[in-house]
């Protein structure tokens, strides 16, 4: 209790320095007027190209054809409906890319000769659906299971599209994880044996929970662009947000319903943008604090 005592005289007792105050009085000083020249700045941006573009020949024409309010009302609802499946299918894609694309990671990084046909097999993997466009592996499985008629083999477009999502997008998030796994300095494996633990004990308890904690923000971007890469399925039919906006558009030519579409799309990104902004900042100051291994 004497201690809490004096320590609060004490900080009740300090006054900063002239010094101090003219020194923070600056910096606010100069925040304000960065905020103001920021603001001025983007106001000046955001005429200049409005007064452009609306000015322009064609903006009427443009006008009609890509911002009708009338048209944006009409596919609003729809393309909603078909979000719902955008949705679905990120759910369910991304957490059979994590599952897939740590087994890569781990197949990748296995050591001893016993194990090269299961990493040979690991890397081919990576390296083909890395290499290979996502549009083409989505076209060769939706139209190319369902050719070869196989017995008790689904021909339902959805759940091939996110088969193909999910198999080009583990490539990509096994070489995240390998980085992960790969950037735990190897003392940290010699001092977990030292203490007694096994290989699998060591990778369970030691590497893999510094190597996830490590490549949160690139996993968190690699959802993003899945989020945005489920559109690609309506390719096969399935009626999606995407496929919905063009079912509107291709009535009357208007292509206003794709503009809601994308616009659906943004609105639905933004928040999980700023969301792995926010963590890479969070894991940045502690990793400059040293509280993050």
């Amino acid at each position: 209790m004497t201690v809490t005592k004096e320590t609060s005289a004490v900080e009740d007792a300090y006054v900063p320095s002239q010094r101090r105050i003219a020194r923070e009085r600056h910096k606010r000083v100069r925040a304000r007027r960065a905020t103001a020249v920021a603001a001025l700045s983007t106001l000046v941006t955001g005429v200049v190209l409005y007064l452009v573009v609306v000015n322009s020949p064609g903006w009427d024409r443009t006008k009609d054809t890509f911002f009708s309010a009338h048209y944006a009302r009409v596919a609003l609802p729809q393309v909603l409906d078909g979000l719902w499946l955008n949705v679905r299918l990120l759910v369910v894609c991304g957490a059979c890319v994590l599952v897939l694309g740590m087994l890569l990671a781990l197949a990748r990084t296995l050591r001893g000769p016993v194990f090269f046909p299961l990493r040979a097999l690991a890397t081919a993997y990576t390296d083909f659906f890395r290499g290979l466009p996502l549009i083409i592996c989505l076209l060769l499985i939706i139209f190319g299971v369902p050719a070869l008629r196989l017995q008790g083999v689904t021909t339902d477009p959805v759940l091939l599209g996110g088969a193909a999502l999910v198999l080009t997008y583990s490539a990509y998030v096994a070489e995240v994880f390998r980085a992960g796994i790969e950037s735990v300095h190897p003392s940290q494996r010699a001092a977990a044996r030292s203490l007694g633990l096994s290989n699998r004990q060591t990778l369970r308890h030691v590497v893999l929970p510094q190597a996830v904690r490590r490549v949160v923000p690139p996993l968190l971007n690699d959802l993003v662009s899945l989020q945005k890469d489920t559109g690609l399925v309506s390719i096969g039919g399935a009626v999606d947000a995407v496929y919905a906006a063009q079912i509107i558009a291709s009535k009357d030519f208007n292509y206003t319903p794709y503009v809601v579409a994308g616009l659906v799309f943004v609105a639905l990104t933004i928040p999980m943008t700023r969301f792995t902004d926010w963590v890479t900042a969070r894991m940045d100051r502690r990793r400059a604090q040293g509280g993050l291994v």
